[in-house]
């Protein structure tokens, strides 16, 4: 399948809500456009769309020509322990019809070009231990996990 990498914009809310649900994060469309609006507006971070391009989406490749097939949400941290920002990707996920087209590789290409362009010096990436097979691909594109070095710690506000 052919697909395009481009920055989101306001209208790719409805696909950016399709794919939050098959990662497991539910949410009300509005809430998501409202989300989307944020992320546009706020100059360290990025949120890119793959999405499915001419006529082999029509096809039956799996997902309509134009209709979001992943989407990559990147954010640039100050650090001030160093100097430079890290990248964290704090989403990724490409549509279950179309995974395993290299759509997530161009996803996360894309972010890192970004995280540079940002004035980063590394990414971050933060997964739920359950998925192993996000964590295989990760690895594939020399992340490291490094879970016995740091640990992470949240607490709700």
């Amino acid at each position: 399948m052919a697909f395009a990498i481009r920055p989101a914009v306001a209208g790719d809310s409805p696909g950016i809500t399709v794919l939050l649900d098959q990662l497991g994060y539910p949410a009300d469309a509005d809430d998501v456009a409202t989300r989307v609006a944020h992320w546009l507006d706020e100059p360290n971070s990025a949120l890119l769309v793959a999405t499915a391009d001419g006529d082999e989406a029509d096809a039956g490749a799996g997902v309509g020509a134009g209709v979001v097939a992943g989407v990559a949400a990147l954010h640039a941290l100050l650090m001030l322990d160093r100097s430079g920002r890290r990248g964290r990707l704090v989403a990724l996920v490409v549509d279950d019809a179309v995974r395993g087209q290299g759509i997530g590789r161009a996803l996360l290409e894309a972010a890192e070009r970004s995280a540079r362009d940002l004035g980063c010096r590394d990414m971050e990436i933060t997964s739920s231990r359950r998925r192993v097979a996000a964590h295989a691909f990760y690895t594939r594109l020399g992340y490291a996990d490094i879970c016995d070095r740091s640990a992470r710690f949240v607490k709700d506000l």
